[in-house]
């Protein structure tokens, strides 16, 4: 079963599962609960409120950060932030492959965005960007640990973002899987408790394009973070 399960991350190898009523009507429901939703809102306040939500939010963080400073970053973070919701939201569509939840792919994403603020920080201010690795304040005998510490911190921080957003995409579409399949099995045996696992399986269908809203959220939200150290 394990590899079953996993075997959906694999680029060279699909097992994807099988294309019955059950798990069309999963996909169906939240999908056209975000239409009439969306359909309602953009008629009430003239807007797409569903869109325009997260973009504002994105924005509004760029602009409290250093990004708005930084010549380009600002529309960089949001073209990545709606490319990560569309990643995320198209990785949980059937028979697709979801690139979000490989890290080699989220590395791509992070590892550049992270060395070119490195770079960037250290060519226009050295003296500063050298000074930053020791806090202000701190014991001289403290000194080399806390330098040390700090330049680790540092590193580690592509990794950090790569990890955290494959790590929660990976982990909902298992559970998303492990669903779908058993209520797959079950199709044949209509009953109380398969009915109630479909509802389950449909409510969990809309939490994770929460989630895959929110780690893209996350992910630009600590790029801007990240641009506040920029000297």
């Amino acid at each position: 079963m394990l590899m079953d399960v996993f075997s959906i991350f694999d680029p060279y190898e699909f097992t994807p599962c099988l294309y019955n009523y059950i798990y069309v009507t999963i996909i169906t429901i939240p999908m056209f609960t975000l239409i009439i939703f969306n359909f309602i809102w953009k008629y009430k306040y003239s807007s797409n409120f569903i869109m325009v939500v997260p973009f504002n939010m994105m924005m509004s963080q760029c602009i409290r950060s250093k990004s708005s400073k930084i010549k380009g970053m600002s529309i960089l973070i949001m073209t990545l932030f709606l490319m990560i919701i569309s990643i995320n939201l198209s990785g949980l569509i059937s028979y697709s492959f979801s690139l979000s939840s490989h890290l080699f792919y989220t590395l791509l994403m992070s590892f550049p965005l992270w060395s070119s603020l490195l770079i960037s920080s250290f060519f226009k201010k050295k003296k500063q960007f050298i000074a930053h690795l020791l806090p202000d304040g701190a014991p001289e005998w403290l000194n080399p640990f806390l330098i040390i510490i700090e330049t680790v911190s540092i590193m580690v921080r592509p990794l950090t973002l790569a990890f955290r957003l494959a790590a929660n995409m990976t982990a909902g579409h298992v559970v998303l899987s492990l669903m779908n399949l058993y209520l797959s099995l079950m199709m044949n045996k209509f009953n109380l408790n398969n009915m109630m696992l479909t509802f389950i399986s449909s409510f969990y269908l809309l939490f994770e394009m929460m989630i895959c809203l929110i780690q893209a959220y996350i992910f630009c939200l600590l790029l801007t973070l990240y641009c506040d150290d920029h000297t």
